[in-house]
């Protein structure tokens, strides 16, 4: 039987990885933004299952928002980054900085 130990261990190894990727990677921004989203991940995990190991419904209801805050990161991530794209012809993150204003 799966328990709340098992889903945890896979949160933790997920959040570890997201972790990971960010000091690591500080190259590709692409790479950044999907270690960022592993991370949300993990948090979802956690939530979902407290909430089922608790039965309560709010951990649920919390990692739908956190979905919606992925998503919009997401969304607005790339559009910055396909916008970045197109006026210097590069992702690099070392060149950010050039952005601002």
């Amino acid at each position: 039987m799966i328990g709340l130990s098992h889903y945890l261990g896979v949160a933790a190894i997920l959040f570890t990885i997201g972790v990971f990727g960010i000091f690591v990677n500080r190259k590709n921004v692409i790479i950044i933004l999907m270690s960022v989203e592993l991370i949300l991940l993990a948090v979802n995990i956690n939530l979902v299952a407290f909430s089922a190991y608790l039965h309560d419904v709010t951990g649920q209801i919390f990692a739908m928002f956190v979905l919606t805050v992925a998503a919009a990161e997401a969304a607005v991530g790339l559009a910055i980054l396909v916008t970045f794209f197109r006026n210097r012809g590069d992702i690099a993150v070392d060149d950010v900085s050039v952005m601002k204003g």
